[in-house]
């Protein structure tokens, strides 16, 4: 039996720094065990000139963790499961094998040379699964639900 994994992106931060954004897709979905990629476009001031891109993945309650740096390399201790790469204008962080630990929101950074710093992390994608089933408004959340927002999401790990 699959269980569906769903990423979705917040939206980017508004401001003075929107020319320099980083953006990613709507959404991307895939089953447990499953291949995933997440890209990250941005533009000749940040990724476009070469420079290098960095991921993060923020575990509910937790500091956002490093788990890609220089577009393709792992920290000691992050599974070799997560990959990352880099070309033109983007970046790709891919799962190869998608593990319910893996349910976490992922960021992507890179140096921006036009504002001579880090670009904040703007974007990111949550990775949640979706349920078999539609949830019910209202039902109370169990020590075994884990939602996007609150207990009422439709988007729901059971």
């Amino acid at each position: 039996m699959y269980s569906s994994m769903t990423l979705s992106v917040a939206l980017p931060l508004p401001g003075s720094w929107a020319q320099s954004m980083l953006t990613q897709p709507p959404s991307v979905s895939g089953a447990l065990g499953q291949r995933v990629t997440i890209s990250c476009t941005g533009s000749s001031s940040n990724i476009g000139s070469g420079n290098y891109v960095n991921w993060y993945q923020q575990l509910p309650g937790i500091t956002p963790k490093l788990i890609i740096y220089g577009s393709s390399n792992r920290p000691s201790g992050v599974p070799d499961r997560f990959s990352g790469s880099r070309s033109g204008s983007s970046g790709t962080l891919t799962i190869t094998g998608l593990h319910t630990e893996d349910e976490a929101d992922y960021y992507c950074s890179a140096w921006d040379n036009s504002l001579n710093a880090h670009t904040v992390l703007q974007s990111y994608e949550e990775v949640r699964q979706k349920p078999a089933f539609p949830t019910v408004m209202g039902f109370p959340c169990s020590a075994s639900i884990f939602c996007q927002d609150s207990c009422f999401s439709s988007f729901c790990l059971a």
